[in-house]
C-alpha cells in the first residue's frame, strides 16, 4: 500500500507537557485507520499538526509521492493540498438550507470575481446531488441546517468536506450524540469512505469503532502504544491497563 501521510518522529511539548513524544506511523492512500487512547495521548495534537495548526519541536510529517513536508506549510496550504478536518462539534451556516452549505463548500476558484460572477452549472448541482446522497442527505437539501439533528449536521460538515476532493479526512469523535441508527449509518459512511480514500477517525466509542472494522492505532503519552485490528488491541494487556480497563 502507497503511504499517503508519514509521520516520522514528532514530538511537541506544552508548558514542559510532553503531549507528543517520538510519534511515528503512516497512512496509506486508501486506508481506513482509527485512533484511540486516553484524554491526553496527544490524539487531538496529532491532526493539529497534520493540519499546520500545531508546529512540532521536532520530527517530519511528509505528504504524498513527492514527500511534500506539512510542516513547512501553512494551514491554507495543507488544506489546499487535499487533506479536510471535522471537529467534533459541527460547524455548519444553520440559517442557510443544506443545499446552499454544499454549494458553499463546492471547490470553485474562490477570488472575489469569480465568487461575484460564479452561476451554479448542471456539473455542479450533479456534484451536490452526489454528494448529498453520499452522506443520506438528499431528500433535505431543502432545509434549514438548523433544523437537521445532530447527527444530519455531521453527515453535512462530512459532506461539505467531500466537496473539496480531500484525498485525507481527519474525522474526530463522529459518533457523540448520535442515535444508534445514525451511529450505525455513519459507521457504513466511513466505511465506504475508507474504500476510496484515507480516513483518520479518533473516536472514544469502542463499539462505534468495531463497526468500523479497520486498523486501530493505539495512542499513550504522546506515542504508539499497539497497533492492530480492533480484536488485537482490545486483547493487549498494555491497552486494557492504560485504557480500556479504566
Amino acid at each position: 500500500m502507497r503511504q499517503l501521510l508519514e509521520v516520522q518522529g514528532i514530538s511537541v511539548s506544552f508548558d514542559g507537557f510532553k503531549a507528543i513524544n517520538n510519534l511515528s506511523f503512516s497512512i496509506g492512500d486508501i486506508d481506513l485507520r482509527a485512533i484511540i487512547g486516553p484524554n491526553g495521548a496527544g490524539k487531538t495534537t496529532f491532526m493539529d499538526i497534520v493540519t499546520g495548526k500545531t508546529r512540532p519541536d521536532q520530527g517530519e510529517v511528509l505528504w504524498g509521492n513527492k514527500n511534500i513536508s506539512l510542516l513547512k506549510r501553512t494551514e491554507a496550504e495543507i488544506a489546499e493540498l487535499g487533506i479536510g478536518r471535522k471537529f467534533q462539534k459541527p460547524t455548519v451556516f444553520q440559517n442557510q438550507t443544506v443545499k446552499d452549505n454544499f454549494l458553499m463548500a463546492l471547490k470553485k476558484n474562490r477570488s472575489p470575481l469569480a465568487t461575484i460572477t460564479y452561476k451554479l452549472t448542471l456539473d455542479d448541482m450533479d456534484r451536490i446531488m452526489e454528494i448529498a446522497k453520499t452522506v443520506n442527505l438528499s431528500a433535505h437539501l431543502p432545509r434549514l441546517s438548523g433544523e437537521l439533528s445532530h447527527g444530519q449536521k455531521q453527515w453535512l460538515e462530512i459532506g461539505m468536506l467531500l466537496l473539496q476532493d480531500p484525498k485525507l479526512l481527519l474525522i474526530d469523535e463522529p459518533a457523540a450524540g448520535m442515535t444508534l441508527k445514525e451511529r450505525d449509518d455513519t459507521a457504513g459512511l466511513l466505511r465506504t469512505l475508507g474504500s476510496q480514500r484515507a480516513v483518520v477517525v479518533v473516536e472514544h466509542d469502542m463499539k462505534f469503532i468495531r463497526n468500523l472494522d479497520c486498523r486501530v492505532t493505539v495512542l499513550h503519552e504522546g506515542g504508539v502504544l499497539a497497533e492492530g485490528n480492533i480484536d488485537y488491541v482490545s486483547n493487549n494487556k498494555d491497552v486494557i491497563d492504560v485504557y480500556l480497563g479504566r
